[in-house]
C-alpha cells in the first residue's frame, strides 16, 4: 500500500469518505509551530487548513520538533500530509468525517538543523508562533544557555533565541514583531510565556533594545483550548487504511467539539478570521468567563458525577451516561444546578448549548475516558470545579443544591476503606482492588478520619464535620453554610448503609 505524500496525492482518487484540501506548495510559510503532536495537528493545523480552503489565510505551517526524538522524520516523509478523523455524537447523532490536512509544509529538527530554524526567523512572511509543549513546557531554566549555533533545551529558550535572531536580522524593525499563541494548558499561558522570554533575555544579558522590542512589538496571546484528541487509532489502522486506500503513519483522531478562546487585540481576528469558516473560535479581551464556563460545566460535571458512577460499578464516562440512574444524575446535575448557579447576566443560550455539547461529548463512543483517571486529585478538583457552583447556587436561591451536595458526600466516601501506601490510596470496589492518587497530606487526613467508622448517624456526622472543616482544601470552614453538615452527613449515612446505587436511587426519587 502506498504511503501518503505529495506525489501520491496528485493521483489519488478519494475513497472511504476522505475529503482532500487543495495542496498549494507555493503558499508562504507564515506560522512557526513548536510541537508536532496529535493535539496541534487535530486542532490548530486543522483550523489553518480550513482557512486556506477559503483563501482567508493563504499560508502554511512550519513545525519545530520540540525534543530530540519525535515525529519530524515521519512528517517529512509524508510531506506534512496526514489524515484527520473527526467522530462522535453531534446533536444526539453519531457522525464521522475524514479529511487529508495540507496546511503543514515541513518539520525542522533544531537539534540536527538549528540554522534552518534561524532562517525562518529571517523570513518576512513569518508572523505567528503556535506552541503546545505540555504544561511543563513554559519554564525558565538558568542552565539553558545562549551562544551562536547552540540549540536551547527549553521551549522559551529556543523562542528567545529565535526572536533575538529575527530582531538582529531586521535591525529592530517594530513591524517585524511576531504574535505568540501558546496552547499549553496553564492559566495566562501567553503572559507566562512572555515572562519567560524576557527572563531569558535578561539572564543572557541580551541588549535592552531587544527586550523593549519584545515588550512593544511582539504580542503574546492568552488562550483556552478544548478538544479531546484521541490520536493514532491503535487497533483500527488496518481497517481504516484499507478503506481510504493508502498508508498514513500520522493518522489522527479527535472529537467534533472544539473551542479556542484567544485573549488578544481585535485586529488579530482579521488576520486570523477563524470565525468566518464556522469554527468555534472566540477573540475576546477577557477569557476568564469562558474558562469559568468550561471549568464549571465540563470539568465540574466530570468531578461531580464520577465518584458516584464509579461506586455504582461503572468504569467509563460513556457507561455512566448510558446507565439510566447515573445518566439521569449527570443530566440533572448539569441542568438543574451547575447551569442555574451562574449569575443572571450570563448568556443562557450559550450556556445551554455548551451543556448540550458536553453531554454529547460524554456519550462519544470513540472516547474511552476512564472514571478512575478522572478521580485523580479529586479533593482539589472539587474545590475548584464544583464548590463555586455549590456556593453560588446557595447564595442565589437560598437553599442547597442537593445533587452537588450528594456528589460531595460521594467523594468523601471514596476514601472510606483505603490503606495508604507511598502516597497512594489502595482500596477495593466490590472486592476488586483499585488505586487512587491525591494530595499526600489530604490522603493521610482522609484515612485517619475514616478509621474505625461504623455506619451510624453520629459517625456519619463526625466524618462529614471533619471533611467540611478542612480549610486546607476548601479555604474556609464549610460547616458555616446552613444545613450543609446535616445534608452531607445524611448522604454519607445512606451511602454507607444502602450502597451507592441505592442511595442515589433514594435521593433521585426524593428530588423528582
Amino acid at each position: 500500500m502506498e504511503q501518503l505524500n505529495r506525489n501520491f496525492l496528485k493521483n489519488y482518487t478519494p475513497k472511504g469518505g476522505v475529503a482532500v484540501s487543495p495542496l498549494d506548495v507555493d503558499l508562504p510559510e507564515r506560522v512557526l509551530q513548536f510541537g508536532e503532536g496529535n493535539f496541534l495537528r487535530a486542532f490548530v493545523d486543522w483550523m489553518f487548513d480550513k482557512l486556506n480552503r477559503e483563501n482567508l489565510f493563504n499560508g502554511r505551517v512550519v513545525v519545530v520538533q520540540p525534543i530530540e526524538r519525535g515525529l519530524g522524520e515521519t512528517l517529512n516523509q509524508q510531506d506534512g500530509l496526514y489524515t484527520l478523523l473527526l467522530r462522535g455524537v453531534v446533536e444526539g447523532e453519531l457522525k464521522e468525517t475524514r479529511e487529508i490536512i495540507t496546511s503543514l509544509s515541513r518539520c525542522i529538527n533544531p537539534y540536527e538543523n538549528w540554522e534552518s530554524l534561524l532562517r525562518c526567523a529571517e523570513s518576512p512572511d513569518m508572523e505567528i508562533v503556535v506552541s503546545n509543549t505540555t504544561e511543563a513546557g513554559i519554564l525558565f531554566d538558568p542552565f539553558d544557555t545562549y551562544r551562536e549555533g547552540h540549540v536551547q533545551s527549553t521551549f522559551p529558550g529556543k523562542l528567545t533565541a529565535f526572536l533575538y535572531h529575527r530582531w538582529r536580522h531586521f535591525d529592530g524593525d517594530p513591524s517585524r514583531g511576531m504574535v505568540m499563541i501558546p496552547c499549553e494548558l496553564i492559566e495566562e499561558n501567553g503572559i507566562n510565556l512572555r515572562k519567560r522570554v524576557l527572563q531569558f533575555g535578561e539572564h543572557w544579558n541580551l541588549p535592552g533594545d531587544f527586550l523593549r522590542w519584545i515588550k512593544k512589538s511582539c504580542t503574546f496571546v492568552n488562550t483556552l483550548v478544548d478538544r479531546v484528541v484521541t490520536g493514532y487509532p491503535q487497533g483500527e489502522v488496518s481497517k481504516i487504511e484499507a478503506e481510504i486506500g493508502y498508508s498514513d503513519k500520522l493518522l489522527d483522531t479527535a472529537e467534533y467539539f472544539h473551542l479556542w478562546v484567544l485573549e488578544g487585540p481585535k485586529e488579530l481576528s482579521r488576520k486570523l478570521p477563524f470565525h468566518e469558516v464556522g469554527l468555534n473560535v472566540v477573540w475576546t479581551e477577557d477569557q476568564r468567563p469562558y474558562r469559568n464556563r468550561k471549568v464549571r460545566i465540563l470539568n465540574g460535571a466530570h468531578t461531580g458525577s464520577v465518584p458516584a458512577a464509579f461506586f455504582c460499578g461503572l468504569d467509563t464516562v460513556r457507561q455512566m451516561m448510558e446507565d439510566d440512574l447515573t445518566g439521569r444524575f449527570v443530566d440533572e446535575l448539569i441542568d438543574r444546578e451547575i447551569l442555574q448557579a451562574f449569575l443572571d447576566d450570563q448568556d443562557s443560550k450559550v450556556l445551554e448549548d455548551l451543556a448540550r455539547a458536553v453531554k454529547d461529548r460524554f456519550r462519544n463512543p470513540f472516547i474511552s475516558h476512564r472514571l478512575l483517571s478522572i478521580m485523580l486529585n479529586s479533593s482539589s478538583k472539587f474545590a475548584v470545579r464544583n464548590l463555586p457552583s455549590l456556593l453560588d447556587y446557595h447564595e442565589k436561591f437560598g437553599e442547597l443544591p442537593k445533587r452537588l451536595v450528594f456528589s460531595l458526600a460521594a467523594l468523601i466516601t471514596v476514601y472510606m476503606e483505603g490503606d495508604l501506601s507511598q502516597g497512594i490510596l489502595k482500596s477495593q470496589r466490590e472486592g476488586v482492588p483499585f488505586e487512587m492518587q491525591d494530595d499526600a497530606a489530604f490522603l493521610e487526613f482522609a484515612v485517619q478520619t475514616w478509621k474505625d467508622y461504623q455506619p451510624t448517624r453520629e459517625n456519619a456526622l463526625r466524618v462529614a464535620s471533619a471533611f467540611l472543616s478542612n480549610e486546607s482544601v476548601w479555604k474556609r470552614d464549610l460547616r458555616e453554610i446552613p444545613g450543609l453538615l446535616a445534608m452531607t452527613g445524611e448522604n454519607i449515612l445512606n451511602i454507607t448503609t444502602l450502597g451507592m446505587r441505592a442511595a442515589l436511587e433514594k435521593v433521585l426519587g426524593q428530588w423528582g
